[in-house]
């Protein structure tokens, strides 16, 4: 059922969640929390303090920030002063940083004080100069705006609180795993429509669930799920300012959390700390979730049958706000698929020469239409007009759909290395070298060959503690796979370069062969 009532203004949610539940610890990270009648006071603030330092409806304020309730407090702030937030990776490089703040245009940001000298760096040039608010990260050693003080004094100005819910709020920019990353323009009608669609009613998230996420906040998984919902249900969140494996098992061992949202990457590494803890269970924990890139079967199962925690699969990207499919807790679940689409939505598998839809089982790209649509790519109209048509969202996602509309996605339409004129999704052939005994993480990518176009080779991280026979995996590949879709070599790596959704930075692996 959809949970309309979910779907309101940052300023309706905060004032509701005051008076339910007051006094109730909203986030929580390493550092401090802050109860939900305070984070009404103190993003009030912060609204009006950026309103009075010239914030105009419609301005952008970049989120440089590690995982933090600041960085939540920040995002609620910007947009209670009627302005867009603009996500900015606290570990980005400075090409990357002064990419975004060029491209966003930003008349604010909100960092800390040991970024100011990569921040300055990336500044130069542009147009300004914007408007720094630095939060504590131990002692201040920095003059200028504090964001302690101003989210702790009252503004002369109250903040806008604007109900306007479907011009843009965000521009979340992609993952970039085949180049320049794109600024995606997302409205918070859009996000909390999947907060309605997907995460309450499907997932069952409210306000008695305790979540621990490690998910990064910039991307629109953790901006979903991780800020947004947890807002809207009234829960409780521990918010990891990193992904690690100790920490997060050595938590989840306690009875405290009863959720929790990941990637692929993560579930693979607290599977494998709990083979060296055979006796570790997490007892509270009642649901984890799974997003942002493939989820392997085996992975899967084997992750349900060591800790007796379910564990469910959706398909979910920038353009659409996250979630696009999703398994539900009950009811039938086909192995490596991603489950049915999320209740509202539309979606298709299409020729993607042609555009006419596929048979049942055949593979297509996937394409999508529904309340939770970008808005369009900020500064790319040309680029915005190739991936909306006529109301749909072209994905560039392969996928087959069965006879009762569970989907599997296959891989990328670029990604598909074609030897000899036959199509090999790197993703099957991940899937296949996933289930050799000591293969820890893979990837495989197309190569260039002088008679055959492309062929596949694989990168593969090996078991802790283990040594890879590569001829004896090349055996286990030829009985799960067509002989064109061998890998033709194996190359050992140290890890498998991802980004913070877990999606495969293909680009990168490519440059280890040149």
């Amino acid at each position: 059922m959809l949970r309309t009532e979910l779907i309101a203004p940052i300023p309706e949610l905060l004032r509701r969640q005051a008076e339910a539940h007051g006094e109730k610890i909203a986030y929580r990270d390493g550092r401090r929390a802050v109860a939900y009648r305070d984070l009404l006071r103190r993003t009030g603030n912060l609204a009006g303090h950026l309103q009075e330092q010239g914030v105009e409806i419609g301005d952008r304020v970049a989120i440089f920030l590690p995982n933090s309730v600041d960085w939540v407090e920040s995002c609620f702030a910007t947009l209670r002063a009627g302005a867009v937030a603009v996500p900015v990776s606290y570990d980005a490089s400075l090409p990357e940083i002064a990419y975004r703040l060029a491209d966003a245009g930003c008349r604010a940001i909100v960092t800390t004080d040991e970024r100011a000298e990569i921040l300055a760096q990336a500044l130069q040039g542009l147009p300004g100069p914007p408007t720094v608010i630095f939060a504590d990260r131990g002692q201040p050693h920095l003059d200028g705006l504090r964001f302690s003080e101003l989210a702790d004094t009252r503004a002369t100005s109250a903040p806008r609180d604007m109900r306007e819910m479907t011009q843009p709020s965000f521009i979340v920019y992609t993952s970039g795993t085949t180049g320049r990353a794109k600024g995606v323009l997302l409205s918070l009608h859009s996000l909390l429509w999947v907060t309605a669609a997907c995460w309450a009613p499907i997932v069952g998230l409210s306000a008695d669930d305790v979540i621990l996420s490690p998910l990064p906040l910039f991307h629109s998984y953790a901006l979903s799920l991780s800020v947004l919902t947890v807002l809207a249900v009234g829960a409780s969140e521990h918010i990891c300012e990193r992904f690690s494996v100790r920490e997060l098992f050595d938590a989840l061992q306690q009875d405290a959390y009863t959720f929790m949202p990941g990637v692929p990457t993560m579930f693979h590494y607290l599977l494998q700390a709990g083979t060296e803890a055979p006796g570790a269970r997490f007892p509270g924990l009642r649901l984890c979730v799974s997003a942002g890139a493939i989820m392997p079967a085996t992975l899967n199962r084997a992750f349900e049958e060591r800790f007796g925690v379910m564990l469910l699969d959706g398909y979910g990207i920038t353009e659409t706000a996250t979630m696009v499919t999703m398994n539900w807790s009950h009811g039938t679940r086909i192995p490596g698929s991603c489950g049915p689409p999320v209740p509202g939505l539309a979606v298709r598998i299409v020729d993607p020469l042609n555009g006419h839809d596929v048979a049942a089982g055949a593979e297509g790209e996937l394409i999508v239409r529904g309340p939770n649509l970008m808005r369009g790519y900020h500064n790319r109209s040309e680029e915005t007009a190739a991936a909306l048509r006529d109301g749909w969202y072209r994905t560039g996602d392969l996928a087959r759909s069965d006879a009762n509309g569970y989907l599997t996605i296959t891989g990328r339409l670029k990604e598909l290395i074609i030897r000899g004129g036959q199509n090999i999704a790197p993703a099957e052939i991940e899937a296949a070298a996933s289930s050799f005994g000591t293969v820890f993480d893979c990837a495989a990518i197309g190569v260039p060959h002088d008679t055959l176009g492309e062929v596949p080779v694989l990168f593969v991280v090996e078991q802790p503690g283990c040594r890879l026979d590569v001829a004896a995996l090349l055996a286990h590949c030829r009985q799960h796979l067509s002989a064109y879709k061998v890998p033709v070599s194996v190359h050992l790596v140290g890890e498998i370069p991802r980004t913070g959704s877990g999606k495969i930075m293909r680009f990168r692996l490519r440059a280890c062969l040149s």
